[in-house]
């Protein structure tokens, strides 16, 4: 039953709001989740997602990994640079887990976590339009329009799960953004080889092209530029094939067939400064990370399991939910990880992506180094499995 007053609001139903929500049930502590979209009953959605096992193991916890139609183990990592002598191989077992991380499709994974909140009686609102909010120093306002009416609720945190539209309506919230003059092509493709459990990451002057195993096909990411995006979007199948062959080689063969392909451009979205006065961003609200490497949802789903824990201390202590010391520490138990994948993933792009023949094969020497010693490579394995806690 939806209320007047609750202790955490959460704002953006995807996968990262829901996974807050999903923390807090069967607390004492009150929430609801307002979402602007209706609730899709079709495929809106392809885009794969790349889950490392560190969020597998949050998914697990908060009882969603069970009902995923489909999951693919990725066991390793080979990662190359086209044109450039060197490579790296990461393997579960330089990280010591079962597998290094997962591939779902964004559509099974929110269909999924809602039916976790509806099976739980979760207070969600779906099309649930926010249009203001409010803070004082001891409580926080969200106004916003549900079915033609206008409504507001109280609660002592306000938490954005959005894209962070919301976050510019709250004073000393602002972010710092960096154009990639890039966009990702995503699309399922078959190639002559099936997929055995390997995703490969090959870096071109271009941008990074991403193939994951997905079934017993790939899911493609591929970097192109602004000024090509249409043209690949609109060539025939085997057109696209064909380039794709081309700028990818010969490792798996030929490739087959493509499916749907759907486009969207990339840039780095950051929030300095992520809490303010009973305010706090999560998610895409925090930050938006380029998707190579798959570091961006990972550090979301973190975000939220972190904040849930320290919803969760603080109540367990009888302190105030959303106090300047609860955001305080979440703000600095939060900032090394999020800071260390936003550097982590844009120095790929800039030292990788680049016609510098010197720096190129400078990289080469690099992934043939990482290759070569087993203790860096289970570092590097264990921070993109686990966040900088490793």
């Amino acid at each position: 039953m939806i209320t007047d007053h609750y202790d955490v609001a959460i704002i953006g139903g995807g996968p990262v709001g829901m996974a807050l929500a999903l923390a807090l049930r069967q607390t004492k502590i009150s929430s609801i989740l307002l979402e602007a979209r209706g609730i899709p009953e079709k495929e809106e959605d392809p885009r794969p997602l790349a889950l490392s096992y560190g969020s597998h193991l949050i998914l697990e916890r908060l009882g969603v990994w069970r009902d995923l139609s489909r999951t693919t183990a990725i066991k390793t990592i080979h990662i190359s640079n086209r044109g450039v002598f060197g490579r790296t191989i990461l393997t579960s077992s330089d990280a010591d887990v079962p597998a290094l991380g997962f591939v779902v499709n964004y559509h099974d994974l929110f269909c999924a976590m809602h039916q976790q909140l509806m099976t739980n009686k979760s207070d969600y609102i779906a099309g649930a339009t926010v249009t203001r909010l409010e803070t004082t120093r001891n409580l926080g306002e969200v106004l916003f329009t549900y079915q033609n009416e206008k409504r507001n609720i109280s609660a002592k945190l306000i938490v954005l799960a959005d894209g962070g539209q919301l976050a510019k309506q709250i004073p000393n919230l602002s972010y710092r953004i960096h154009d990639y003059q890039q966009w990702a092509i995503v699309a399922n493709i078959q190639a002559t080889q099936q997929q055995t459990g390997i995703a490969y990451e090959r870096f071109t002057s271009d941008g990074p092209v991403a193939l994951l195993p997905n079934a017993d096909d790939f899911a493609l990411v591929w970097t192109v530029s602004p000024t090509t995006v249409k043209e690949f979007i609109a060539m025939d199948d085997d057109t696209f094939l064909a380039r794709l062959h081309q700028h990818f080689g010969d490792r798996l063969g030929k490739f087959v067939r493509a499916g749907k392909r759907s486009a969207f451009p990339l840039s780095l979205k950051y929030a300095p400064i992520t809490t303010a006065q009973r305010v706090t961003l999560i998610g895409n609200a925090a930050q938006t990370l380029h998707p190579v490497a798959g570091q961006g949802f990972n550090l979301g789903l973190r975000d939220a399991y972190e904040l849930a824990r320290e919803i969760i201390n603080a109540s367990n202590r009888l302190q105030d939910i959303g106090s300047a010391a609860m955001l305080r520490s979440f703000y600095q138990n939060r900032k090394i990880d999020s800071s260390a994948s936003r550097m982590f993933t844009d120095s790929l792009i800039n030292i990788f992506s680049n016609n510098n023949r010197l720096l190129q094969q400078a990289c080469g020497l690099g992934l043939s180094a990482l290759d070569g010693i087993p203790s860096l490579k289970h570092f590097v394995a264990r921070r993109m499995i686990f966040g900088v806690r490793g």
